[in-house]
Parts: C-alpha cells; structure tokens; sequence
C-alpha cells in the first residue's frame, strides 16, 4: 500500500481558522485552540447584534418622528394612532427621514392629520 501524507488537509484547515481570527488580540490570532472558541463566539455575537440592529434602528426613528411631532403640539403615540385610524400606511422609517430632512413636509402631514380628526 502506498503511503498518504495528511499534513496538507491538516494545515489548510489550521490556515483558515487562523486567517477568519486575523486582527483579534492576544492568543485568539495565533492559537488554534484559542481561535475556535474566538470564531464560536464571534458568530453567536454576530447573530445577535443583526437582529438587535434593526431593534435600535425603529428606537431611532421612533426617537426622530417624536422630535419632529412635540413642537406641533402632538405626542408620538397620538401621532402615530391617529396615522393608523386615517389609514396612512407610511412606516417610521420615511416618516423619521422626513421628520429630519423636510420639516415643511411633516408640518404638512402633521395638520392633514389633525384636520381629518376634527371632522
């Protein structure tokens, strides 16, 4: 039988753990015992911060369409009911942006609301 050297499987694999750790500090970026647990908990983190990302992101706008909506004499939850009762299907990410960018615009929206809701 002829003889099969394993080393090259070995090593590959070694190469790869070691390239996805490169930067980390300490023993994480050249140990690859090290390396694997560090790879292990940087994907859990990883999965975890890109669902509470898109959690801080609706506080921000949240946050955005209440500052915009106080000095027009309104709360946000007022706000954002009396949106849902007229059925104005605009989500809190466009109405922050426009909060922010075109106050003129969410002054507008803003009356169209309080108009509606007196009649």
């Amino acid at each position: 039988m002829t003889r099969v050297k394993r080393g090259t499987t070995a090593n590959k694999r070694r190469r790869n753990v070691l390239a996805q750790v490169k930067g980390y500090r300490f023993g994480r970026k050249n140990k690859e015992r090290m390396a694997y647990t560090a790879i292990r908990k940087a994907g859990q983190n990883a999965y975890r911060h890109r669902k509470m990302k898109k959690r801080t992101f609706r506080q921000l706008w949240s946050t955005k369409i209440n500052a915009g909506v106080r000095p027009l004499g309104i709360s946000y939850s007022k706000f954002i009911d009396s949106l849902k009762k007229n059925k104005i299907e605009i989500d809190r990410k466009i109405l922050s942006e426009i909060a922010e960018k075109n106050p003129q615009i969410f002054a507008k929206i803003v009356e169209k609301i309080s108009s509606q809701k007196t009649k």
